[in-house]
């Protein structure tokens, strides 16, 4: 993978701990984050967006549940320290200052 598209796929996992942090209950299903990643330019498969949510899971950010064939994510304390900046997960672009 090179340097660019290792950039691409921390911020793709930036904008989904975001996107989980912004909702009521920290939770939303894969096919809802892949809209919110095309969004902000990230257009990937649903897949590719599940992948990314297995890493998250694997890094403490995120707990996984799968309803039928669809992966539901829920973000963790761990999750929100990043995207609060109180912590840092390797693996995830780290948040502007400004939010």
């Amino acid at each position: 993978m090179s340097n660019f598209d290792e950039f691409l796929t921390q911020d793709a996992r930036l904008v989904i701990l975001k996107a989980l942090s912004q909702e009521t209950n920290n939770t939303l299903n894969e096919s809802i984050l892949t809209r919110v990643l095309e969004t902000f330019g990230h257009t990937r498969s649903r897949q590719w967006v599940r992948t990314q949510i297995i890493k998250l899971a694997e890094l403490g950010a995120v707990r996984t549940v799968e309803a039928g064939t669809v992966m539901i994510a829920t973000l963790t304390q761990d999750g929100l320290d990043h995207v609060q900046r109180r912590s840092v997960i390797d693996g995830i672009a780290r948040p502007s200052l400004v939010a």
